[in-house]
């Protein structure tokens, strides 16, 4: 048998070398795909305070998720404002994957007190970056565009645009960055709206009213718009609160289903405000609601109006939602990070149980991530449990650092990264 040429051996050799190096960045909130998962192939287990790559002193406070691009990280903290006294501002850093900062530009004016004494603020909506401009928002309305220099490339404020934010702890929606557009939405006691952005010139490309007949607290929803692509049909954000989850089309933002019953009528809880954000995968919507409340499994076919028993549902439970953590679905099971620390582990087909646990006992602000075969749940309180996935539940680390974490993990690189309240935090390979 001939050998094969050398030529073509030597480049098989370097793609294969390509590869097997190969990694993914984490561009917004919830990874690539906007469902929390990673498809990095090796990522740290174990880790403590002296073993991290470095850290990072941030100049305050914030609960952003790092948005990461080759070597450029970027995240948002509110910090001392330049004239002193009491008030904040919100920045933007660029970090660079040494833990060095590159530059830090002002965004806005930041809120002077903290929600609920230790848990959110003006930096609590994570950036994203396509990697040529990065985008953030803030608790205020301040929305800027910059480069990776830094250069700002447009600005605008939301409540100026779109009118004042009326919620109980202020506005802590995340912008989806999908394509040349950039997608959010806006449910407090004004009003209800969904709009869509153009990424080049921050202009408006369409707003459209989303209406509800819910009251009081639900009228707040601190939740983040979710994108579903697949198959069969174009793709649709997915919008959640006010007692409603719907799905709306990317081109004009019409309204395409409504789930209905969230928050049921015979039995009306008037604070059942939504903070978890639908997940969706090619095959399932994973619709959370609040304060213990019901999941509904929607398949993405759906259509009209949905209510209990609905043909358009794959399941619904009554019980058990995550409060303020998103689910993640991966593999043919769906998990569920409660508030509490409880962690639900259900069939994504039927809905069925496979197990309930209690992880690390603390507060879950962050949403659970997957990445290289593993599962990271975050408390606030630093402990960072590593499950193995799968129908059975197992342990494989518990990892403590001497920060409070209510951002949810970011995954790029071979690295963990964990943005603390005190510090930005690496760990992995070199």
């Amino acid at each position: 048998m001939r050998s094969a040429h050398p030529v073509l051996s030597a480049l098989g050799v370097v793609l294969l070398l390509a590869a097997t190096l190969s990694a993914e960045n984490w561009p917004q909130w919830r990874g690539v795909r906007g469902d929390g998962v990673s498809g990095e192939s090796e990522l740290p287990t174990t880790w403590s305070a002296e073993t991290a790559l470095w850290k990072l002193r941030l100049p305050g406070m914030g609960g952003a998720t790092p948005c990461i691009w080759g070597d450029r990280i970027f995240v948002t903290s509110e910090a001392p404002a330049a004239e002193g006294g009491r008030d904040r501002e919100v920045v933007l850093l660029c970090v660079n994957t040494e833990g060095s900062v590159l530059w830090q530009r002002r965004l806005g004016r930041g809120w002077r007190e903290v929600v609920r004494s230790d848990e959110g603020n003006s930096a609590s909506p994570s950036p994203s970056t396509d990697g040529e401009t990065v985008f953030a928002f803030t608790g205020n309305g301040d929305f800027v565009a910059l480069d990776f220099d830094g250069k700002e490339r447009w600005r605008f404020n939301g409540v100026e645009r779109w009118g004042r934010f009326q919620l109980q702890f202020g506005m802590h929606t995340t912008p989806l960055l999908d394509g040349d557009r950039l997608y959010l939405q806006l449910i407090h006691s004004g009003g209800g709206w969904v709009v869509a952005i153009d990424k080049h010139t921050g202009q408006d490309v369409w707003k459209v009213e989303r209406p509800s007949d819910g009251t009081h607290e639900n009228e707040h929803s601190y939740a983040s718009v979710a994108l579903w692509r697949g198959p069969d049909r174009p793709p649709f954000l997915i919008v959640h609160g006010n007692d409603y989850a719907t799905g709306h089309s990317l081109e004009d933002g019409k309204e395409l289903w409504r789930v209905r019953e969230l928050n049921p009528r015979s039995r009306y809880n008037r604070t059942l405000r939504f903070v978890a954000t639908p997940v969706a995968t090619p095959d399932l919507i994973v619709i959370p609601t609040a304060k213990n409340g019901t999941v509904v499994g929607l398949k993405p076919s759906a259509t009209g109006l949905i209510d209990p028993g609905s043909p358009h549902e794959l399941w619904r439970t009554p019980r058990d939602t995550p409060d303020v953590p998103s689910p993640l679905v991966h593999d043919g099971l769906v998990y569920l990070c409660r508030e509490t620390g409880v962690l639900l582990c259900l069939d994504a087909a039927s809905g069925q149980e496979h197990y309930r646990e209690r992880l690390h006992p603390s507060r879950y602000r962050a949403s659970p991530v997957v990445g290289a075969g593993k599962l990271y749940c975050t408390a606030r309180d630093g402990t960072v449990t590593v499950l193995q996935l799968g129908p059975t539940f197992k342990t494989l680390a518990v990892n403590k650092l001497p920060d409070q974490v209510s951002a949810s993990p970011a995954l790029a690189h071979g690295r963990v990264y964990l943005r603390g309240y005190d510090n930005l935090w690496a760990f992995g390979e070199k």
